[in-house]
């Protein structure tokens, strides 16, 4: 018989292994890639799974745009791929397919800031997945850009 301790030590231990295979597939997805996803390499998962995942990154010179902050498209592919881990740091995990990404953009992020990507799953269906992710800065948790992602799931 399960007392509440021996739960709460289960729950732990789920959690742990989910955070250390969501580590798992950004570094195997990521780390020396020859794709896109290379522009991902220097994003770290620092908590995940029951539908969440939350990450940082400081900005380096190949994030930014020609005024020197976060690039627009760094910042949207961001929220495409944090949001996805999130959805393989569930019970039923899947990537699924995009359906509408959208980001609203408040202020900047300079090369050598550290930001803060994180990611939750809002609801899930049979077909659609819903997740909301924040980006804010590191030092002073200004919201930088919130992102919405639709994911077709099945």
């Amino acid at each position: 018989m399960y007392t509440c301790r021996s739960i709460r030590n289960l729950k732990q231990m789920a959690t742990r292994n989910t955070l250390q295979l969501l580590k798992t597939i950004v570094e195997h997805s990521t780390k020396g890639a020859l794709g896109f996803e290379n522009i991902l390499s220097k994003v770290k998962v620092l908590s995940g799974g029951g539908g969440s995942c939350t990450c940082e990154m400081r900005v380096a010179e190949e994030h930014q745009n020609r005024g020197g902050t976060l690039h627009g498209g760094m910042t949207c592919t961001l929220v495409d791929a944090v949001s996805t881990w999130a959805l393989l740091g569930t019970e039923d995990p899947v990537a699924g397919v995009s359906v509408d990404l959208s980001v609203s953009f408040m202020k900047g992020a300079k090369v050598g800031e550290d930001i803060v990507i994180d990611a939750k799953m809002l609801k899930r269906g049979k077909r659609l997945a819903f997740l909301t992710v924040d980006i804010t800065n590191k030092l002073d948790g200004v919201l930088l850009a919130q992102g919405k992602h639709t994911k077709y799931i099945g």
